[in-house]
């Protein structure tokens, strides 16, 4: 045989051993710092001249916003994009129907779902009958169709999964040409890639070694943060800032806190609104726990209190998006810990500062003391606590007759007759 065969079979055997693609894999809600994970992948498996990037998707649904993102990046993607959902038993609800079909190759495993896109709880509306919210099923029906017509799918059927909430399984989803394949595992996925043409690119991942794409600390950080659970947190550390600062003057810290609390807070509600009328109920229930310290109507305004934040609670996140609602452990637990905040803490700090001073020149006001001189108002003497003061007095004051203190001016005391 000629050199130039063992050069050729070398280089092919070379080019085949060195072929690989990217794996991320989403699990759970799409937000933010999902979008945020995609674009980055994407941009390392390009970097790695990888064959693609394969997204192993199995979500029940996200923010619309976040959901554009994703879509805009597949569209731009240097390289094939590939969501797989997966594994048995995963589905690509909601937001995750609109992933799945803006990719260059749609695929999904056994047993798996996909569809029901009503955008119900897509933007954090409540309403569903208005005109705001048939424009906002208009335009994602829109969206979606045009998403599908873009990649040659069954544009009819994800209009329907919008305004219909239809979902279906992998085997009904490539019968109707909602995806391109079915694939029981990644190996055989890589099996079922192999030679397809993506934008004038042959795929060669028959074999290919496959490098998974790991969230960065950031990303991380921010699919942590980016939770109704945090949401509540931060909402319950201002409150509980600003009070704490309210009862106890000059502490800062917690009025530092309760701000720093707030600003999160908003900067998170712009992605992740918060039901008004939940906001509201928990305002109330603040409310009615501190008029309870002042008002004599033995715990009725705290039950109330606690009644009020738990239905504020329970309807703080009730529209929000799939995977974005706050759990009923949560409700009940953030519930009693408010209410036993308020009762224990608050009501002891505020109730002390209306205590009579036990302690100091102020505890001798109102004490009965006698007169060790004659006492007017250009001076005399009295006996207090072991020791001698200098005492006034409006009405003359004669020697030995009781006084009672009636105030204190520096080291003099003023006096009456008693």
């Amino acid at each position: 045989m000629k050199p130039w065969y063992f050069i050729a079979v070398f280089f092919y055997a070379a080019a085949l051993q060195a072929a690989q693609v990217g794996l991320i894999k989403i699990d759970g809600a799409i937000g933010p710092a999902t979008a945020d994970y995609i674009s980055r992948a994407l941009d390392v498996a390009a970097d790695q001249n990888d064959e693609c990037l394969i997204i192993q998707l199995d979500t029940p649904g996200g923010l619309l916003q976040s959901t554009k993102i994703i879509v805009e990046s597949f569209y731009s993607a240097k390289i094939p994009t590939i969501v797989y959902v997966a594994p048995d038993g995963a589905s690509a609800a909601s937001a995750g129907t609109f992933v799945t079909m803006a990719a260059d190759i749609a695929a999904m495993a056994p047993y798996t779902r996909i569809g029901a896109a009503h955008p119900v709880g897509m933007n954090g509306e409540g309403e569903t009958n208005g005109v705001i919210w048939t424009k906002i099923e208009n335009d994602s029906a829109a969206e979606i169709r045009n998403i599908a017509e873009k990649r040659g799918r069954n544009a009819d059927w994800a209009e329907s999964a919008v305004h219909q909430s239809v979902s279906i399984t992998s085997e009904k989803a490539l019968q109707l040409k909602v995806i391109d394949l079915i694939a029981t595992n990644l190996p055989d996925l890589l099996q079922k890639l192999d030679g397809r043409s993506v934008n004038g690119k042959t795929l060669k991942t028959a074999g290919a070694g496959v490098v998974e794409i790991p969230m960065s600390a950031g990303e991380i950080f921010f699919q942590w943060f980016w939770q109704p659970e945090v949401m509540m947190l931060l909402m319950l550390i201002a409150i509980y800032g600003f009070i704490a600062e309210m009862s106890h003057p000059g502490a800062i810290f917690p009025g530092v806190a309760g701000a720093l609390a707030l600003i999160l807070l908003l900067y998170m509600s712009a992605t992740l609104p918060l039901n008004i009328a939940g906001l509201a109920l928990i305002l109330l229930a603040v409310a009615l726990f501190i008029i309870d310290i002042f008002a004599p109507t033995h715990g009725v305004l705290t039950g109330g209190g606690i009644v009020a934040f738990f239905l504020g609670a329970l309807m703080l996140f009730n529209h929000a998006p799939a995977g974005y609602h706050l759990p009923m452990t949560w409700v009940i637990s953030t519930t009693l810990v408010t209410a036993a905040f308020f009762v224990f803490f608050i009501g002891k700090g505020i109730r002390a500062q209306y205590l009579p001073v036990k302690s100091g020149t102020q505890t001798m006001i109102g004490k009965i003391v006698k007169a060790l001189s004659h006492i007017d108002p250009q001076g005399g003497k009295v006996f207090v606590e072991g020791e001698i003061w200098n005492a006034v007095s409006e009405m003359p004051v004669e020697t030995g007759q009781p006084v009672e203190i009636t105030g204190i001016q520096g080291l003099t005391l003023k006096v009456k007759p008693k």
